[in-house]
């Protein structure tokens, strides 16, 4: 008996089909870690417009100069942390903050080891300066919200932060 290509192809394309229709289809569009990231490099993109535009800052150096804005003193390894970035991009934007002299060092007294960073005088000033514009810029966001959606959105991020936190957690713990 002679069967043809088309005749294989076919059916291969059918069994394909079945076996598809049985395994679990990951829709990237209604993936929520997936639709989570792209919402928010685009936010981050459209507010880094504010800061590169006027005062030539990357969003890494935004990142690093808003963290040591609002909390102070901090080195190398916490802010890697607290602006959820890798510690080698952190070092990376403190090496050109600190050559604008937007950032200092210093070496703390008890564990010579240890280093903080600071904002410099002209650091701070930045800082206020491109935080008033970025608190505008957000009320502009969230103006698409009604005040019960800012604040259902407010709810829903910390409980999928959390819950990613909790998450990641466990997974660590695993042999």
């Amino acid at each position: 008996m002679i069967v043809s290509f088309e005749t294989k192809s076919i059916g291969i394309g059918l069994l394909m089909d079945d076996i598809a229709r049985t395994e679990p289809v990951l829709a990237l569009e209604a993936f929520a870690p997936y639709r989570l990231a792209v919402a928010a490099h685009t936010v981050s993109r459209a507010l880094s417009s504010i800061y590169t535009k006027e005062f030539g800052l990357s969003i890494p150096e935004w990142r690093v100069l808003a963290n040591l804005g609002r909390s102070g003193p901090l080195n190398a390894g916490e802010l890697a942390e607290r602006s959820s970035m890798e510690k080698p991009k952190v070092t990376r934007a403190l090496q050109r903050l600190e050559a604008r002299g937007l950032t200092q060092r210093a070496i703390v007294s008890a564990d010579r080891r240890q280093v903080r960073l600071t904002l410099t005088r002209r650091g701070r000033l930045q800082f206020r300066q491109i935080a008033a514009l970025a608190l505008e810029w957000e009320t502009e966001l969230l103006g698409a919200l009604s005040a019960a959606d800012r604040s259902a959105l407010d709810r829903i991020l910390t409980k999928l932060t959390c819950q990613a936190e909790d998450m990641r957690a466990k997974t660590a713990s695993l042999p």
